[in-house]
């Protein structure tokens, strides 16, 4: 091995060390240890390492064919030195600023494929409730005017008949069945004042929803 193979051998190395003092800052900062489960922590830190000897032995090997000499460790441990007493503090500031604006960014399109996308989705969305929520309410308004004016109706035309029927009929049919003829009709008038009520209730809820 000449001296020029191995003056570039160390310089190699201990660039190598100040990839790896940057390596394992960039590590602890992404890896939150206090809130991950030892056995994924485990196959992580395994990772890591696998992955950094990987690297270490590829431009060793690219340099001096692989050949491990004793100052290979040194010049590792100078360049990990070096990162730690001069470039650590410079390298975690231009990594966190680096993440902030990466976040910043990913908030800011969050927010426009929100506004551009899910927004107008919504409104349109509760547009067309709101407008079957008015047509089930004047529906309902149109069944019980229909309901009344024909019972109306049905009343006026058909009062002399109900007059003779009970003076003839209805007065001789037992007080239990007459009972539960008005609780039939009672139950009709109910179930219409259920549905206006459900209804209601229905589009008010609705409009809390969507003003939130």
């Amino acid at each position: 091995m000449t001296l020029t193979v191995q003056f570039y051998t160390m310089l190699s190395m201990a660039a190598m060390g100040i990839w790896l003092g940057a390596s394992l800052d960039t590590y602890k900062l992404f890896v939150n240890r206090e809130k991950t489960a030892k056995w994924l922590l485990v196959i992580h830190d395994i990772l890591f390492w696998v992955v950094q000897g990987l690297l270490f032995f590829y431009v060793l090997l690219l340099t001096n064919e692989g050949e491990f000499r004793l100052y290979i460790f040194l010049a590792v441990a100078l360049g990990f030195s070096m990162y730690q007493a001069l470039m650590k503090q410079l390298y975690m500031n231009i990594l966190k600023f680096v993440m902030r604006c990466i976040y910043q960014t990913v908030l800011f399109l969050k927010r426009l494929i929100m506004s551009m996308v899910f927004q107008p989705i919504r409104w349109i969305v509760g547009l067309l409730i709101s407008a079957l929520l008015f047509l089930f309410h004047s529906l309902l308004r149109l069944v019980r005017f229909a309901f009344r004016l024909v019972w109306k109706v049905l009343y006026i035309v058909c009062y002399p008949l109900i007059w003779l029927l009970n003076v003839t009929i209805i007065h001789r049919i037992p007080e239990k069945w007459r009972t539960s003829m008005r609780l039939f009709f009672s139950k009709g008038a109910g179930i219409l004042q259920g549905a206006k009520k459900l209804s209601g209730t229905i589009k008010t809820k609705w409009k809390q929803f969507w003003t939130k």
